[in-house]
């Protein structure tokens, strides 16, 4: 438990860290340094001071927390762009016909898988990760390792491994799963994999996306967004586009700086977490909630027990109830059109902030 490392407000239990988690109280400290020193001091010359390589160095701070050895993940652009980087390099050149999607996945991904494959001539068929059938003719498998939500974990492990079977690679989103559990990207030859880091992960709101692309990936994977970033040769000015030979050729154009290095500041918390731990706590405090609101309610939980750190409720009224939710103290959010969502960040939240939450959300549908 972390929590005197972090912004939030007396009196508040914070249950959107699935969503925007919780600042951690250092950070504002570092972008004064930030702001003032580095861009006000030394102005240009921190391109050459640090900024430059920052995308692969938290990129590689990322990659610790996923199971990515250093030089396999970078940070900048957004989950969409990072989704349309990882499918665009997944298909090209394939000679397979069709995209599969999890037909549960944020709408963001099937919104760029559509396009993705409107624009390769490939078919896209939706699925639940329960029953994929994929066979030949698939290229290319998204999914969510949880889903945003009921807060369901999927089984990476035995996912890739069916994907594999049949010849197809496979992209994950973790925006979900990152800062939940441990993940095993390199252990379970993982093609691809993306995420944001502005939920669990505490980079703050529109914090830069991750792609992780695996060494043995690299020298084949074609970036679709040939930005100057990504240029073996940034600074060379060719006029013909040649690709970085390492993971700096997932990167497009001048990375966000400001933002890059709030996250950078946040991963801070994360140096010395014990993963395996982490998750036993998220498990617990989830278990903790789903008791009491099972005890104190005749609301549904819709969140089986293979879960991330999430619970889901469906609720009548359900915007009304996350508004008066909040009108007292207890911040989650709600999708509709009858589900409440539950994150436990186990950094920040406690077990009496699992147990009033749920008496707080009696007491409104009594």
């Amino acid at each position: 438990m972390r929590r005197e490392l972090f912004d939030i407000p007396e009196g508040v239990i914070y249950l959107d860290g699935n969503s925007l988690g919780a600042p951690p109280k250092h950070v504002a400290e570092r972008m004064q340094e930030v702001v003032k020193h580095q861009w006000g001091t030394r102005l240009i010359r921190s391109w050459s001071e640090g900024w430059w390589e920052a995308p692969q160095r938290v990129g590689d701070r990322v990659g610790r927390l996923i199971g990515a050895a250093p030089g396999q993940v970078v940070v900048g652009d957004s989950t969409s762009v990072n989704v349309y980087k990882a499918l665009m390099g997944a298909v090209k050149g394939t000679e397979r016909t069709e995209i599969v999607c999890d037909e549960s996945t944020f709408p963001t991904d099937g919104y760029i898988a559509q396009s993705v494959a409107s624009l390769t001539g490939l078919k896209i068929r939706a699925a639940h990760p329960s029953s994929l059938d994929l066979t030949e003719d698939t290229a290319v498998v998204l999914l969510n390792q949880v889903d945003y939500r009921t807060g369901a974990l999927h089984d990476m492990k035995a996912l890739t491994e069916q994907a594999h079977a049949v010849g197809a690679q496979v992209v994950w989103d973790l925006c979900h799963s990152a800062g939940v559990l441990p993940i095993e990207l390199d252990a379970l030859q993982v093609d691809f994999a993306i995420g944001c880091t502005y939920k669990f992960l505490n980079g703050g709101p529109g914090s830069p996306a991750f792609i992780y692309v695996p060494k043995h990936r690299q020298a084949t994977f074609e970036n679709p967004l040939s930005g100057w970033n990504g240029h073996r040769e940034p600074f060379g000015m060719k006029p013909s586009y040649e690709p970085d030979a390492g993971i700096a050729r997932a990167r497009v154009g001048t990375p966000d700086i400001l933002s890059m290095l709030a996250l950078d500041a946040a991963l801070d918390v994360w140096d010395d977490v014990d993963l395996a731990e982490l998750r036993q706590r998220g498990l617990a405090l989830t278990a903790l909630f789903r008791e009491h609101v099972e005890k104190l309610t005749n609301l549904e939980v819709i969140t089986p027990d293979q879960r991330g750190n999430q619970i889901s409720v469906r609720c009548p009224d359900a915007r009304n109830v996350m508004d008066e939710l909040i009108a007292r103290g207890v911040i989650g959010d709600h999708r509709p059109p009858d589900v409440l969502r539950f994150g436990f960040a186990p950094l920040y939240v406690t077990d009496e902030d699992a147990i009033k939450a749920a008496e707080t959300l009696a007491e409104i549908t009594r």
